[in-house]
């Protein structure tokens, strides 16, 4: 194992850093998708999940001058009853923005591993003398009581 590609990684260029360092550069806008994808869940869940916190807050209060969960209502709806919705919005919200990070980190873990490995199988054989063969034999066997087994035999060239 080559610790040093995996340090390089981790610590060099950042998230792409290992694309880089392997001359990838087509898996690039793969990873970049993939932050800015997370980052752009990541930003829309926390928003919507401060609004509806908000929200929540100033319904379930007894101060008449908080009204921000009014943002959220149709016009002419009245807020009677919409404790539930604004609460189960706020926790559905809550619980995608972690999903979220879990997701980004999940990234970038991928990107490490891709680029480590990628690093690793860079000086691999993959001349034309590999081959594998396989083939249907018959075996003669004098030990077993059966003078000839049916087979596949399995031959590597290296």
């Amino acid at each position: 194992m080559n610790w040093k590609n995996l340090d390089f990684e981790l610590t060099t260029y950042g998230q792409t850093g290992g694309q880089i360092y392997n001359r990838k550069y087509w898996k690039l806008p793969i990873v970049y998708g993939g932050f800015v994808g997370c980052a752009y869940a990541l930003t829309w869940n926390n928003r919507m999940y401060k609004d509806y916190s908000q929200a929540y807050l100033d319904i379930m209060d007894d101060d008449p001058n908080t009204k921000s969960y009014e943002d959220f209502l149709p016009h002419g709806i009245s807020a009677e009853g919409m404790e539930d919705t604004f609460r189960k919005r706020k926790d559905f919200y809550r619980r995608y923005r972690d999903l979220s990070i879990f997701c980004f980190i999940g990234v970038y873990i991928l990107s490490v591993i891709d680029a480590y490995v990628d690093a690793e199988l860079s000086d691999f054989d993959i001349s034309k003398d590999l081959g594998l063969q396989i083939q249907p034999v018959i075996f003669n066997d004098g030990r077993s009581r059966i003078p000839n087994t049916i087979g596949l035999q399995c031959s590597f060239k290296f």
